[in-house]
């Protein structure tokens, strides 16, 4: 009998694999697996098309570790982070009242998913995001503005997906794509 196309199990997205390899990197960088161990499992998560072969290559790995959340917060006055500096995994920025700036061009981002949390009062914020970054606002629910955010035309694939959510109270977010 033929499997009906509804049959088939799902695809695995770009991002199942690339957690694989993160999480076969990871296992090797702390000595679970040896170096021939990972080369067979990275060809094998390049080649696999279903979930359930990913499941059993990646079975034997010891768990993966919990995102923790770091967060940056201020009653009033500005948040700034700009420059030369680690973004985590996930990072909750909090604020009644004030500005937050946070500027992402030329930090260092080791994640390929980003996710930035907001709780915000009453002010300004902008981002500023790489520029071969693609940005996700799905999550932010905004109360008395509307975010601002164009895509950038000439986008080079392989940089980090910045996912944005929270809540924003009396303010505008600005989100722009760094020039270089």
């Amino acid at each position: 009998m033929t499997a009906m196309p509804e049959d088939r199990p799902p695809l695995i997205s770009d991002d199942d694999r690339d957690t694989a390899v993160r999480r076969l990197q990871e296992a090797y960088a702390e000595g679970h697996i040896s170096h021939d161990d990972l080369d067979e499992r990275l060809h094998q998560v390049l080649t696999v098309t279903s979930r359930s072969e990913l499941v059993s290559v990646l079975a034997a790995l010891p768990a993966e570790k919990a995102v923790t959340t770091s967060t940056i917060a201020a009653a009033g006055g500005r948040i700034q982070r700009r420059g030369v500096w680690r973004v985590p995994r996930s990072l909750k920025v909090e604020s009644a009242f004030g500005r937050v700036y946070l500027d992402l061009s030329r930090a260092v981002i080791e994640h390929s998913v980003v996710d930035i949390e907001l709780q915000l009062g009453t002010g300004k914020a902008k981002i500023t995001v790489p520029r071969d970054a693609v940005v996700d606002l799905e999550g932010l629910h905004t109360g008395w503005k509307d975010s601002r955010y164009r895509t950038t035309r000439r986008s080079r694939p392989g940089g980090p997906e910045i996912r944005i959510s929270g809540t924003m109270g009396f303010g505008r977010l600005k989100i722009r794509h760094a020039w270089r």
